[in-house]
């Protein structure tokens, strides 16, 4: 009977020492930086003359920090070989999407706030780890805040889905043609997994607008992804809806009419 106590204490200790050696991850924020903010000056660089959204940068290597969320995950465990890190979850003013994390833990993505408070949590893969800020947005110098913003993100990585927009006077917004002559653009083509991809105006027009997504393509044995569209109208405002569709998408090449919503009065 003694030696089977000592036996269940020596194998106590040693889990208890195995769990000590394993860091807690935690989630660090290095932009946007709680407090306030003025988007104004060259921290507005990504922007279209009208100042929402950015359609000549495609790279958040550059990209102000002021229009950019930025961070690491510290002690973040290095995926096995062979293996694909899962996506982390990123929250920005209610609206949640996966977001992309390198081996090293670190996630990077332009993303243009509207004036106002603001919100960005960002949660690890496995969700033990967390972390959010809040921030106030001053935009200045007639910068025109977004009134109309569609969200797309998918949940798979190594994959490409592209969103299309087509705006009550025929516009279409897709990352062929990403700005157009009424004011709406769309920002960055995420071609490489998970989004998001944004399409946003300042000065929505009245009327329907079509909302597609093309299923572009993926790699490997990836086919089956599921697309998320969150549509968001008069952002930051005591007026502010959101909606969200979720559609799955089997068919590389495959272009699929997810939404029709119309804006402006009766809509």
């Amino acid at each position: 009977m003694m030696i089977h106590r000592l036996c269940q204490a020596g194998a106590l200790l040693l889990m208890v020492t195995a769990t000590a050696v394993v860091a807690q991850q935690r989630v660090e924020i290095d932009s946007p930086l709680a407090g306030w903010h003025s988007t104004s000056g060259e921290g507005a660089d990504f922007s279209q003359q009208v100042n929402y959204p950015a359609s000549s940068v495609n790279s958040p290597v550059t990209q102000s920090s002021q229009a950019l969320i930025k961070g690491q995950i510290k002690d973040f465990p290095k995926p096995a070989s062979n293996t694909t890190t899962p996506p982390g979850r990123l929250i920005v003013n209610g609206i949640s999407m996966p977001i992309k994390i390198q081996d090293d833990g670190s996630f990077s993505r332009p993303y243009i706030f509207p004036q106002g408070s603001n919100g960005v949590e960002l949660r690890s893969p496995d969700r033990t780890a967390s972390h959010r800020t809040q921030f106030y947005a001053q935009r200045e110098h007639g910068a025109i805040p977004a009134r109309l913003r569609v969200v797309l993100s998918w949940d798979s990585d190594n994959t490409d889905l592209d969103l299309h927009v087509v705006t009550p006077d025929g516009g279409h917004a897709w990352y062929g043609g990403r700005d157009l002559t009424n004011g709406g653009a769309l920002d960055v083509d995420v071609t490489t997994g998970y989004g998001p991809e944004i399409f946003s105006s300042p000065t929505p027009q009245s009327g329907q607008y079509l909302v597609y997504v093309n299923y572009y393509g993926g790699a490997g044995d990836q086919i089956l992804t599921t697309a998320q569209i969150t549509i968001v109208t008069e952002e930051g405002t005591t007026n502010e809806k959101q909606e969200t569709v979720i559609v799955p998408m089997r068919n590389p090449g495959e272009l699929t009419l997810v939404k029709k919503f119309s804006y402006g009065s009766g809509g």
